[in-house]
């Protein structure tokens, strides 16, 4: 039987990406953050005045930070360990929400930590993204999604329902001010740390062979 497909989501999944934005923002750009009631647009002010960054300024701030604080990112715990047992029972691929030309450097950054995994990137919903590449590795496949952000749950769902969707944000910082795609109906189940997505995801695997 073929073996099932995991698309995984890298920050807040696999890699902590809010922490270390936060600290590397508050002690070299000038700037607190704050996500409070989980809006990344209002999050951002700077230090001096107290204003909010405008949109141009957190995507530059963005783009700076995974141009040059990568290395700062560390696994989500359980993550690592997660992901190879996985890989024993199924082929995993990354979709992460990075403009392209950052694509190798994301997937250097994951073999440093242990994942060896092809990475995808993408920009908006990734439900496009999702079946662009069972497309590729093939639309018959099993597969399962993971992802910490509620609205590519959703997306998926919109265009591929049958593949099972795992809401994990593995970011106690931020876990709880994100909307639960479970609870909305967009994904199969809520987990947010690994100790239990990864039996959930074996034990799942295991149904839909069945």
């Amino acid at each position: 039987m073929t073996r099932p497909l995991i698309i995984s989501d890298c920050d807040e999944v696999l890699l902590h990406m809010v922490a270390p934005f936060k600290s590397w923002l508050e002690a070299s750009q000038g700037v607190n953050f704050s996500l409070d009631g989980g809006n990344f647009a209002e999050a951002l002010r700077w230090q001096e005045s107290g204003e909010l960054l405008e949109g141009p300024d957190i995507w530059k701030m963005l783009g700076r930070f995974f141009d040059t604080e990568m290395d700062s990112q560390e696994p989500i715990a359980g993550a690592v360990e997660s992901m190879n047992a996985l890989a024993q029972h199924a082929d995993i691929v990354i979709l992460t929400n990075l403009v392209d030309e950052r694509r190798e450097k994301r997937a250097e950054q994951l073999a440093r930590v242990g994942i060896d995994a092809p990475v995808y990137t993408n920009q908006g919903p990734k439900g496009p993204a999702l079946h662009a590449i069972l497309e590729e590795h093939g639309l018959s496949r099993r597969a399962f999604f993971i992802d910490d952000l509620p609205q590519h749950h959703l997306s998926v769902k919109e265009i591929k329902p049958e593949v099972v969707r795992l809401h994990m944000c593995g970011e106690p910082m931020i876990a709880d001010g994100i909307d639960c795609a479970h609870k909305a109906g967009h994904a199969d189940a809520r987990i947010d740390r690994w100790a239990e997505a990864l039996p959930w995801l074996m034990a799942r695997m295991e149904k839909e062979a069945a």
